[in-house]
């Protein structure tokens, strides 16, 4: 690997973790030398790039760095083309819509060398056409999940049997043929799943949930299978 493209994906790999990397771990991702990486590293902060950390410890990207925002490498523009397809092939339309105007704004920018990957991609991800229909405005449940506002679902359950749920959804889950909303349930008091095929209606409030989605979000973490107690 070039020493400049080993900069840019140390940058890269900081970028995307939420805790402080170690320079071990650093220089086995990257496959070079860990006294090659503190020198990468030096050179890093020397050129003000805004570096947190020291050998033995960890590392951090602080907050408000800018680089540019589609310097893309050939595996990155695969990996958002595929990711695109999916939700092309499995979202609700106006998520299908979004996925194809996301392509159409990276074609505009990104180098000509990559530009044939859009038009002829190696990779391609097929539609299901066994997939459920949701049976609520999709946009408007993520313009909830978004603003975090309240919704009330009348729910029909596995049994047949239909009540009447006030939530605050957290997540939505995508899957090959269904679509789950994550949410705390007021009737409950406990986080719930339900399947989008079977609300008979729903009501998009105004009322906001008086916690933060983000503590929500956590705290639902928690009560997956293999998830941190």
């Amino acid at each position: 690997m070039r020493r400049a493209d080993r900069l840019f994906q140390i940058i890269q790999i900081l970028r995307r973790s939420r805790r402080p990397v170690t320079g071990a771990a650093l220089a086995a991702e990257l496959e070079t030398s860990l006294r090659t990486l503190y020198r990468d590293m030096a050179d890093l902060i020397a050129q003000r790039v805004p570096i947190r950390g020291e050998a033995g410890v960890g590392y951090v990207l602080e907050d408000g760095f800018d680089m540019p925002p589609l310097m893309l490498t050939a595996q990155e523009l695969e990996a958002v083309l595929l990711g695109a397809q999916w939700v092309g092939g499995r979202g609700d339309p106006d998520l299908a819509r979004a996925a194809q105007d996301l392509v159409a704004k990276i074609a505009q920018v990104i180098p000509a060398e990559l530009r044939p990957f859009i038009s002829s991609s190696p990779l391609m991800a097929s539609g299901r056409h066994d997939a459920t229909r949701d049976a609520l405005d999709m946009a408007q449940l993520r313009a909830c999940l978004r603003d975090q506002r309240k919704v009330v679902l009348d729910y029909r359950d596995e049994a047949g049997a239909v009540t009447t749920r006030v939530i605050w959804p957290v997540t939505v889950g995508y899957f090959d043929t269904t679509r789950l909303i994550c949410a705390w349930c007021e009737l409950r008091q406990g986080f719930r799943h339900f399947r989008t095929d079977r609300v008979v209606s729903a009501r998009f409030l105004d009322e906001k949930y008086p916690r933060p989605r983000t503590q929500l979000w956590a705290e639902w973490r928690k009560t997956l299978p293999g998830e941190t107690k």
